[in-house]
Parts: C-alpha cells; structure tokens; sequence
C-alpha cells in the first residue's frame, strides 16, 4: 500500500477495507469467447480492478491481450477484441494480494510447454508459495512475475507426467493455499478448487440456439458472470475437484480426500455481488438475514436506519424490516470517483471520504440514526462517516456491522492491513466506539452470523466456512506466513 502521507485523496479510504480477491472466468466452445469473456470479467469488476487480461485459443495459436486498469479501458474496443480469436479463453480481474500491480503480473499467466500453450487465471493466495519459488529457482526455474501464481506453471513445467490433467494434479498436490483457477491447455479448458473450497468456482453452460451458437460451457467465481453472457447455472464445483472440459464435454477428477468444505463466509458479508448466488444459497437474502440478526441482537431506540453504500444496504433493510424503523438513504455515494481526483493537500486528503459520500441532511437532521456498515477495518473511513453525519445534524448515532470483528488477517487471497493495524485486533468494542465517535457500536456475534446463514450457531469442533478473520482459525496451514504476521506484538497492541 501507498503510505497515505504521499497517496492521493482516496487512498486512505481505499485503505480502510477489506480489498477483493480476484475474479476468473473461462468458456469452451463459443464462436465470440474472447467478447463472452470480456462481459463475464465486466460482471465480475467487483472482485479486482487493478488488472485484467484474456488469453484465447483459435486451435493453432494462443492469443493474449493483458492490461492495467478496469475491463471496460481494456477490452471496450472491438479491434482488441478482434486480436482474440478462437471459441476457446480464460480471463482474470486482478487485486494483487501477491506481488506488485505491473505488467508482468497481470494474469492469466501463459506458458509455452512441450505438450502445447497452458495459460492460468488464480484466485486465492498460496502460503507456501514463497518456500516453492526458492526450492524452484535453485532447480533452475526462471521466474517472470512477483506472484504465487506463477508457482503453477512451474510445478507443471518440471512434472514428469505426461498428461496435462496429471501434470496439473502434481502441481496441486504440493501448493497449500486457498485457490479457484481456470487454465486453458490445447485440449481443454480446466477449472479446480482447492480441497477445502475456500475460493468459490462453479460451472454454467450456453445452450444451442438459431443463431449458430453451438453451445459453451462456463467457468467463472460467480453466478452473477454467467447472467451476463446468458449462461444457465449448472452447479458449483467442488472443493478439491478439478473439471475438464473438452470436446467429449465435461470430466470430473478428484485427487484428495473428501474433507468437510470451509468456504469463505466473507463472501456473504462484502465479496460477492448481492445479485449471486453463492454455494446455492443468495447473497442479498443472506445479508438482510445478517442485518435482521443484528437488530435482534444489538438493537437500540433510532428514528432512521442509515446504510454506508453499497454494502451496507441489504443489511440495513433486514435491519429495519426486524426492528419496524424506517429504512431511509441518509448517506449518498458518487459512483464516479476515480484514484486521483485533485492535488492530494492535507486537507483535501481530510475531506476524501466526502468523495465517496456525501450527507443527505434532509434525512439526517435532529434525527437518531443507526448507520449499518459491512465490516470495520482500520477505522478511518468509519470515524468520517460518523464526523460527517454528525455535521449533518444527526442528534445520536449509532452503528452496527454486519460481520463480527475483524481481529486476523487473512492469508487465504483477501488483501487485510496486517493484524496490528486492525482496529478489532487492538482495542475493544467500547474503545472502538470511542474512537470513531458514535454514541454505541455492535456486531454482529459470530453466532448470529452463522444462524443468519441458516446454521444453528457456529460450531468450533466443524464450523462450516472459513471465518479465521473473526476467530483466528485458520483452517489451511499457514506455512511460510511469520509468527509476527499471525500474533500481535503485545508491546504495540493498544489497550483491549
């Protein structure tokens, strides 16, 4: 990250949050797959904005177009497009949270192997990318990128199988992490999950019509990327399950033991766009769900209930529909703010929250307000937020999160500040209200969530998702991850 003293006037804000993961999207057997691409990537921005890129594959060569910035700078031009023919691709938004936001990083990585072309798009991290990439380099690999993803192609460059698919399955079976990818080979398209299923990953399918589309099979993180392109939602793939889709149509392989599944719980809370569906459950019902949960937990006397956009809004309208109080938009964002906006001064950098969202005073006015947010990372945008309503003439405010305190960091593919710098990690719930100035603060229990979820309650001998961001389990081992990165530093921590 970008120390704020020299960042422009969004990047404090833009820092205060718990960054995307990143999206994949792959298809066989469409005549325009490199477009079809270019949609379901658009429909999954939300996921990573740094970087984008589309390999295809025509039958006799490999196509590649990469870039910096949104899918729409990239691939909103036709000759582009154009530049990447074939019925076959694999696309990938990207938000780094391995290596550095240049060129060389931007997936799908592509290689050329005896067997052919193989280009890869990862989601997810690898904790022990960095004890591979040594034990690589000293066999000679030469590494082209900062990211763990890059781990693959070599794992597959020095495998002694010969298939592609086997190829792949050695690869796998020496990564720890958490992982979704789609790889493109001269033979088939190829979709994995990692054997908890932390990252999400499912499988849709284009049918015939009059128009000469035969048919295309689909890969993306999200439901959502198959609406766009009119693909019909087959199932999810399962964790540890690789699927191979060629011209005999779809293959599944399992090569690890069935475990029981620990997917990401964030991404009911924040990752997921509202309108998916994720492991059959959906995303906007399970968030008001969150949002009534939190009123019948934390509930307190209001005139108005207030989300912080966009996140915030399923929650707050479950929040109200359980609590009977007036569900009103008395924080307004502008949806076209970019990076750099004017000279970063201190005090424009002061008012950057401003940019995001502005105060609808009319709504806010001597009235008691409970504003309803996701999550609280480091606290900055939060205290704003509450600064700004306040200005507004709001004559109490309160707030409650969606997601029970984020006290860990993530290892698994989401970007986190390290846990010293997490608000939860360092000071308790009441010292949180304080710092950011409300007149009360709650959570959402971890056992709410999970009834929100349509469990009983969270059980610690098999909880069903991942939630080591709240609870500090950490279901895959942290292999190459220091003891510094996981624990606080007493010294530092702040008061509990």
């Amino acid at each position: 990250m970008t120390p704020s003293s020299q960042a422009d006037p969004m990047s404090e804000a833009e820092d205060d949050t718990l960054h995307e993961e990143c999206g994949v999207f792959g298809i066989w057997g469409a005549t325009d797959a490199a477009a079809l691409t270019a949609l379901g990537l658009h429909a999954l921005q939300h996921r990573g904005q740094e970087a984008t890129g589309i390999v295809s594959y025509d039958g006799q060569r490999f196509h590649t177009h990469r870039g910096l910035g949104l899918v729409g700078d990239n691939f909103g031009d036709a000759k582009v497009i154009a530049g990447l023919p074939g019925p076959y691709a694999v696309g990938h938004n990207r938000y780094a949270t391995t290596g550095d936001t240049v060129l060389r990083n931007v997936q799908p990585l592509y290689a050329d192997f005896e067997f052919g072309g193989f280009a890869v798009g990862h989601n997810g991290n690898l904790t022990n990318a960095p004890s591979l990439r040594r034990a690589l380099v000293r066999r000679g690999c030469l590494f082209q990128s900062t990211t763990d993803s890059e781990v693959f192609i070599h794992l597959i460059a020095i495998s002694l199988y010969s298939t592609v698919a086997d190829r792949l399955i050695d690869a796998l079976k020496q990564v720890v992490g958490a992982y979704s990818l789609v790889a493109l080979s001269n033979e088939a398209l190829l979709g994995v999950r990692d054997p908890l299923g932390v990252r999400p990953l499912i499988l849709g399918r284009i049918a015939p019509n009059a128009g000469g589309n035969a048919g295309a099979w689909v890969l993306a993180s999200e439901s959502c990327a198959l609406d766009i392109v009119g693909a019909d939602f087959v199932r999810d793939v399962e964790p540890g399950e690789i699927v191979i889709i060629n011209e005999k149509g779809v293959h599944s392989i399992r090569p690890f033991g069935r475990t029981a599944a620990r997917f990401c719980v964030f991404e009911y809370i924040y990752f997921a766009r509202p309108d998916s569906i994720m492991e059959g459950m959906p995303v906007y019902d399970a968030r008001k769900r969150i949002g009534e949960e939190l009123a019948r937990e934390s509930h307190v006397p209001a005139d108005v209930i207030v989300p912080v956009p966009d996140s915030g809004v399923p929650a707050a309208m479950g929040y109200a529909a359980e609590s009977g109080i007036p569900f009103d938009l008395g924080i307004i964002r502008n949806h076209y703010v970019g990076r750099t906006f004017i000279e970063p001064t201190d005090q424009i950098r002061h008012l950057g929250v401003r940019l995001k969202h502005s105060a609808n005073r009319a709504v806010l006015e001597g009235r008691r307000v409970i504003l309803v947010d996701d999550s609280i990372v480091r606290g900055t945008t939060s205290r704003k937020i509450v600064e700004m309503v306040r200005h507004a003439g709001a004559s109490e405010v309160h707030m409650r999160i969606s997601s029970p305190p984020t006290t860990h960091s993530c290892f698994y593919g989401i970007d986190t500040p390290e846990r010293g710098k997490l608000l939860a990690a360092r000071h308790s719930v009441a010292e949180m209200a304080a710092l950011i100035g409300v007149d009360s603060l709650a959570f959402v229990s971890i056992d709410g969530l999970y009834r929100a979820l349509r469990h009983g309650g969270r059980d610690p001998a098999a909880p069903h998702y991942c939630d080591a961001c709240f609870t500090g389990d950490y279901p895959i081992p942290l292999t190459d991850v220091p003891e510094r990165e996981i624990h606080l530093d007493t010294a530092q921590a702040g008061p509990r």
